[in-house]
């Protein structure tokens, strides 16, 4: 996979890609990326890159043009077509399964906005996703591009060490993870459960998928909404509930 991320501030990224996991995944080279400042782009004899709205309004919006040619740049000897990511708050929410979606691809491209937004050409002319992070908004896309690589990144094969760790995460499943424990059994007198110390397969898998089915109920009700249920699922959530009534 190749990335690149247009912004006007490439230094914030340099930190996070030289760190932790993706440091590893270039090593390996998983991936490659390029971070282009798009102010190189623009053909303004000031290095402007934004202007005021037509109609009037507060702020300035980025004009199209240093956009549409930094994107140009990104595709010459490029073989395939990339998929464009407009960091955007109209957005759709970011989700684990759209983060496996982007996994699949050889190529992306972040635009990163600033200021009150992007002429609407942008958008239309050049975005093939329009992604937000959360119901709030930002100073700029960069921290989005950041968190969004990092979720890609991490569930390209052989990324991490434990194939099996991006499959059982939180939302990968369609519910929240089980509960973690680790040495010591006891700690401050709290302990881990003893069905974890058993060593008995059967009852740990029954005991951490009534854990995750659990904790999504108590957390994240919705996310059951669309779930599918396997029949085991539905008498562990159906104990669960009893439970719950009865206390």
């Amino acid at each position: 996979m190749h990335i690149d991320i247009l912004t006007l501030f490439p230094e914030m990224m340099e930190g996070v890609f030289q760190s932790s996991i993706l440091k590893k995944a270039q090593e390996k080279n998983k991936f490659s990326y390029n971070l282009v400042n798009f102010r190189d782009y623009t053909t303004n004899k000031h290095r402007k890159v934004d202007d005021y709205p037509y109609g009037g309004g507060a702020g300035m919006v980025l004009t199209p043009q240093p956009v549409f040619d930094a994107v140009d740049a990104c595709l010459e000897d490029k073989a395939t077509k990339p998929r464009i990511v407009l960091l955007c708050p109209q957005g759709e929410r970011y989700t684990q399964q759209k983060a496996e979606e982007l996994a699949k691809e050889e190529h992306l491209i972040f635009i990163c906005g600033h200021y009150e937004g992007y002429d609407e050409r942008i958008r239309t002319g050049l975005a093939t996703d329009e992604i937000s992070i959360g119901d709030y908004v930002l100073t700029g896309g960069e921290l989005g591009a950041m968190v969004i690589v990092d979720s890609v990144v991490r569930l390209l094969p052989d990324v991490l060490g434990n194939e099996s760790s991006a499959v059982e995460d939180s939302f990968s499943t369609g519910l929240l993870e089980h509960p973690h424990y680790t040495r010591p059994a006891t700690f401050r007198n709290m302990s881990v459960p003893d069905v974890l110390l058993s060593g008995d397969h059967a009852k740990i898998a029954k005991w951490r998928k009534t854990e995750s089915l659990n904790r999504t109920l108590e957390r994240r009700p919705d996310l059951l909404e669309n779930y599918s249920f396997t029949e085991e699922e539905k008498q562990i959530l159906d104990e669960i509930k009893q439970n719950k009534s009865i206390e």
